[in-house]
């Protein structure tokens, strides 16, 4: 039991089950679209989340971002690399428009660590900022990289789609920020340091209101995507209300980013019906 703990954990720790999280809402906008992922792309965004969220997490801790005291952190920093050079591997692969936006969400990410401003140590430092950061890439990384692969020109129901894929991700990045009130710097200015736990709960609520009513504004609503992101807005709507200011060690780290994972299987079903 305590090796497949450590195996777990460490599954948790290296960003493995964030990979997938993300993995599965490319998949979710192939399912909504009827596409097919090119695999180069899959492949280059797993391993590229892998690398990305473990250089966030861990590399702004190290010395000179490279040097890892910590044996288990030193243990991560070479599966990140592994992940990184098959990731580069994976990118030859891909086509100049998808690189283009790929370089502009690599800049926001590197903006996001990194030291860039004289009075903050970087974004992240800069109040209220984080969310929206993350919540930008991750919907630029699975919502407008799969449909630039097909070289498709986005219309007014894509940005809609990518505007409900950004608020689903602000909305799974709460309990995360009411997890971490307890150890975040109080001049990070985070949204439950502002305005505190019950109200950030009200804010994600409205958040999940908007994710679904936004649907009734595109001009084509498939049945798939209606009942599916009805679902969504079920288990979100669940979520904002059993997320606690004190978590248990997996709430957020493991059944909240299973939450993308959830969906997709969801509209695996759904889709044969349909």
């Amino acid at each position: 039991m305590k090796l497949l703990k450590r195996i777990f954990d460490f599954y948790l720790d290296a960003s493995i089950h964030a990979a997938f999280a993300v993995y599965s809402f490319m998949e979710i906008t192939a399912l909504m679209y009827g596409i097919r992922l090119n695999q180069h792309l899959s492949y280059f965004v797993f391993f590229g989340t892998i690398a990305c969220y473990n250089f966030i997490k861990y590399g702004i801790e190290a010395e000179k971002y490279i040097l890892v005291s910590n044996k288990y952190h030193k243990k991560i920093q070479l599966f990140s690399i592994v992940c990184v050079l098959f990731s580069c591997f994976k990118a030859f692969y891909l086509k100049g428009d998808s690189l283009f936006i790929l370089i502009i969400l690599a800049v926001i990410t590197g903006l996001y660590a990194l030291p860039v401003l004289p009075q903050t140590k970087n974004l992240r430092s800069l109040g209220g900022l984080k969310i929206f950061l993350v919540a930008l890439v991750w919907a630029g990384v699975t919502s407008v990289l799969p449909l630039t692969e097909i070289e498709k020109v986005l219309k007014w129901d894509d940005w809609v789609q990518v505007s409900q894929r950004i608020i689903v991700v602000l909305v799974l990045l709460i309990p995360f920020e009411i997890r971490d009130l307890a150890y975040d710097k109080p001049d990070l200015k985070t949204i439950p340091q502002r305005i505190g736990v019950v109200k950030t709960k009200i804010f994600g609520s409205f958040l999940v209101l908007l994710f679904f009513s936004l649907s009734l504004l595109k001009d084509q609503l498939p049945e798939l995507e209606l009942l599916s992101n009805g679902t969504l807005f079920l288990v979100l709507c669940g979520l904002m209300l059993v997320t606690k200011h004190k978590q248990s060690k997996y709430f957020a780290s493991f059944w909240v980013e299973s939450i993308p994972i959830f969906w997709w299987g969801v509209i695996l079903v759904m889709n044969s019906y349909f």
